[in-house]
């Protein structure tokens, strides 16, 4: 296992309290056993008290409550004690019942500022934890707040765009993760240990487990560096991955634990007579429901067009008829063809008549008077023939109809 490199003991807060205890946690599957500092409002874990590097560390600022547990421990001196933070459990095993009320009461004092007072202490003991609640005021004062309105916090820009492989684990959570799904994937991404960071955790078998853990720091004009010698700058978090991946051809995959999901549609049915629950599994043939036909529009029937061709022809011979009628009262007149001031139409016209010749005057009147009496009964008046043709052709047209 390759070595852990934290912040030394000497860069830590003033140390408040500090002894030996056995942290177990839901995602631990053993108890350990680690030398545990209370450095300010933080738990500092070592594997063995001389150690100057940390191994993992536990913020109490979601601090919830401290209690005793009343489980029975193989060890009949030692006694248990739950911490309850807002998002894990941890359960700690202290040396003896004096250490579990020494833990409960200096946690107590640098979360809440204050000293309890349900515990079993003795007075210097109190008057210690009331000088440790001032000395941890103190601190607070001293510790600059944090720049909200910095873009380049982590927490603040990169939270909502992370990776798919990014776990908030520590970097000994992050081997056990990797040791316990190397099916999966052997590299995550994580929180750096200082808060402001971040750091990428391998994890390769060469006749054993190999762990290395790489820091990524955000740049302050936008990015983020991986740093080693030659540092490598990548625009997203996403890019990071994707610059390891490539790099390694490929050895290197993104641990993601993908979350299961039923494959039956299931639920629990009780029998109203005997009372008794039973898991049914739902048919799986259901006919989904059909939708609504879509409404169609109606075509009206189109008309036919009228056939207006004989009605046309009938009313314009009717026209004709009237016309030769007005010309036969006048007879005496010379028909003269008069212009036509409608506008044409489609039927046929009749012949026009030829103008009528007169007869050259002569200087013996009686021969005139007997020749014109002679024209007059032997002339035929063509202008009949046509009205005598046109009704003819009309009485034809009302037998057709």
């Amino acid at each position: 296992m390759a070595k852990r490199t934290g912040r030394q003991r000497s860069q830590l807060p003033h140390c408040y309290y500090e002894g030996y205890l056995e942290k177990r946690s839901f995602k631990d599957k053993k108890s350990r056993k680690l030398w545990t500092c209370l450095c300010g409002n933080t738990l500092y874990f070592f594997n063995e008290k001389r150690e100057t590097d940390y191994v993992e560390k536990l913020d109490l600022s979601g601090f919830i409550s401290i209690t005793d547990d009343g489980s029975v421990d193989h060890n009949l001196d030692a006694a248990r004690l739950s911490l309850q933070m807002k998002d894990e459990s941890i359960k700690f095993t202290a040396p003896n019942a004096v250490a579990r009320e020494l833990w409960k009461g200096f946690i107590y004092s640098v979360t809440e500022l204050s000293v309890p007072s349900s515990l079993n202490l003795l007075p210097g003991q109190i008057h210690m934890l009331k000088e440790i609640v001032e000395k941890e005021k103190e601190r607070l004062k001293n510790i600059p707040p944090p720049d909200v309105t910095d873009s380049h916090d982590p927490v603040v820009s990169v939270q909502a765009d992370m990776p798919a492989c990014y776990y908030n684990v520590s970097r000994l959570e992050a081997e056990l993760l990797l040791d316990r799904e190397a099916e999966r994937g052997n590299m995550l991404l994580r929180p750096g240990s200082n808060g402001n960071s971040f750091a990428v955790s391998t994890r390769q078998d060469l006749n054993g487990s190999i762990f290395k853990h790489y820091r990524v720091t955000q740049k302050h004009e936008g990015g983020f560096a991986i740093d080693v010698d030659d540092p490598v700058v990548c625009a997203t978090l996403h890019d990071v991955i994707n610059y390891l991946v490539e790099k390694t051809d490929r050895v290197l995959i993104p641990l993601i634990i993908e979350e299961a999901y039923e494959k039956n549609i299931s639920y629990i049915w009780s029998d109203n007579e005997n009372g008794e629950k039973s898991v049914q599994d739902a048919p799986s043939n259901l006919i989904p429901p059909s939708l609504p036909p879509k409404p169609v529009a109606l075509r009206l029937p189109t008309p036919e067009p009228v056939l207006a061709t004989a009605v046309e022809e009938s009313l314009y011979l009717n026209d004709m008829l009237d016309e030769a009628e007005e010309q036969d009262k006048d007879s005496s007149a010379v028909p003269l063809p008069e212009p036509d001031k409608k506008a044409p139409k489609k039927a046929m016209m009749p012949p026009t008549p030829a103008p009528r010749k007169l007869a050259p005057t002569t200087s013996i009147t009686s021969s005139s008077s007997s020749t014109n009496n002679k024209k007059k009964t032997g002339h035929t008046d063509p202008l009949g023939q046509t009205i005598s043709e046109l009704k003819r052709r009309l009485e034809q047209a009302r037998c057709l109809e």
